[in-house]
């Protein structure tokens, strides 16, 4: 029986959710082809009439979680500091799978396949152009604007990578609300 172009689409829709949610969760090296497949109920077998290998699904689930269009797209940011509760927070520190791809797996992706790489390089400048936008300090020259913007997209990440790696519930938590605070009490 063959399939129709919607549901192949479907299909494929179904074969990224799952696996951007498992790739946060569990990192690059924690997933399987077959993994994936069971997740978005699926065959394996049929894994390779939508992708040509596990290098090809990650690209494909990187610029399905941060493309232009995303799930994770900047394009609802519109203040910092709400942003940045919002990210520096434990729901989203203890919820990898449907957070933030550059925390859950940056460093992976930085020993990952080039094309991986450019997909987040891509987002990472959205990112930053986003930030640039929404900076409290509306007077500054563009350059300034975009070095802070660096900062707390830098600053932000970090955090929530720390918060989760840390065994201590206390120092997790200090090191979100004292990342936020440094973010959000800067000078005007």
């Amino acid at each position: 029986m063959k399939v129709s172009r919607q549901q192949v689409a479907e299909n494929r829709s179904q074969i990224l959710d799952a696996a951007a949610r498992m790739i946060r969760e569990e990192g690059l090296n924690g997933i399987s082809v077959a993994k994936v497949m069971q997740a978005a109920g699926l065959t394996h077998g049929g894994f390779y009439g939508y992708f040509g290998s596990k290098d090809d699904l990650v690209t494909a689930t990187l610029d399905h979680i941060h493309g232009v269009n995303g799930t994770n797209s900047s394009a609802d940011i519109t203040n910092l500091a709400d942003y940045a509760t919002e990210y520096l927070s434990r729901t989203h520190r203890d919820n990898p799978g449907q957070g933030c791809a550059f925390a859950a797996i940056g460093c992976e992706v930085g020993r990952s396949s080039a094309d991986s790489r450019a997909v987040l390089t891509d987002a990472t400048r959205r990112q930053i152009e986003k930030l640039s936008t929404i900076t409290d300090n509306k007077t500054a020259e563009p350059a300034e604007r975009r070095r802070e913007a660096i900062g707390n997209w830098s600053a932000m990440v970090g955090a929530v990578m720390l918060a989760r790696l840390v065994d201590d519930t206390e120092l997790s938590d200090e090191i979100l609300n004292e990342t936020l605070h440094w973010i959000t009490s800067k000078p005007k």
